[in-house]
C-alpha cells in the first residue's frame, strides 16, 4: 500500500483529516485495521515525539474517536465524533 493510499484509506475514519491521518502514517498507522485495540494514550505520545512538541490534547480525543471506529463492529454513531472522547471535567 502506498503512502497515498494509507492517506485515504486513514481518512475514511471519522474526524480523521489529511493532517491527521499523515500524523498516524508517521507513527506507524498504516490502514484501520492497525488502530485495532491500540493504547490511544500511546499514540497520542509517539506523535508528539514525532513532531517534537506537546500536541493538542484533541489529538488524543480523535485518537481515542479513531480506536473505537477500528475496533468496534457496529460503532455507535454518536460515539464517532471526537469531542464524544474528551476528558471528564
Amino acid at each position: 500500500m502506498t503512502k497515498e493510499q494509507s492517506i485515504k484509506e486513514l481518512k475514511t475514519i471519522p474526524s480523521i483529516g489529511k493532517a491527521l491521518a499523515e500524523d498516524l502514517y508517521n507513527i506507524g498507522i498504516k490502514k484501520i485495521s492497525d488502530l485495532k485495540n491500540k493504547d490511544p494514550e500511546e499514540l497520542y505520545f509517539k506523535s508528539c515525539a514525532y513532531d517534537n512538541q506537546q500536541l493538542c490534547r484533541c489529538v488524543l480525543y480523535t485518537y481515542r474517536c479513531a480506536i473505537y471506529f477500528a475496533s468496534t463492529k457496529n460503532p455507535n454513531p454518536e460515539k464517532l465524533r471526537w469531542n464524544y472522547w474528551k476528558d471528564n471535567a
